[in-house]
């Protein structure tokens, strides 16, 4: 006799979106948000959450894709670099524009997501302390420098928003 297996279904806000998708229950969210959702802004880096190029939020948190299952998720609700805004007014995503920070571009979204989460926690943050939370965030170009810069710029237009 032949035995059909069914995938599970999840229900999955994603971007204050519902979606429903079906997969195997230790799926990585990264796969499901790039290969059956199509938000492919969140990168696939290394599989083992050691770069940041998926990282994503989480409840407001950055979270590395890659290491979430799918079955973790459907309570969850989940920010993707398309939805952090709409037209790429957030401050964050105006930095790294003035600042040119992109080269390659590759970690660019999982970097932005991991400032992001950052400066909602800490808005005046020192250099030391952007460095610390970009630490886990792996640029293959090193651009370090205008990271840091970039996330700075992006503390001092949350802080004074006429200026920005």
């Amino acid at each position: 006799m032949l035995k059909i297996e069914v995938m599970p279904t999840y229900n999955l806000k994603i971007n204050g979106k519902s979606h429903t998708v079906n997969a195997d229950e230790d799926t990585p969210l990264l796969w499901v948000l790039r290969d059956q959702l199509d938000l492919v802004g969140t990168k696939f880096g290394c599989g083992i959450g050691q770069c940041g190029a998926c990282t994503i939020h989480v409840d407001g948190h950055a979270t590395r894709s890659c290491l979430t299952q799918i079955s973790e998720a459907e309570t969850m609700e989940i920010t993707t670099i398309e939805g952090l805004s709409k037209t790429g007014e957030h401050p964050v995503q105006q930095a790294w524009k003035t600042i040119d920070v992109p080269q390659c571009g590759y970690c660019q979204s999982g970097q932005i997501m991991t400032a992001a989460a950052f400066l909602k926690s800490n808005t005046n943050p020192s250099n030391e302390a952007i460095r610390t939370a970009m630490n886990g965030n792996i640029c293959r170009c090193a651009s370090y420098n205008s990271i840091e810069d970039a996330v700075k710029l992006a503390s001092e237009q949350i802080n004074n928003p006429q200026k920005a």
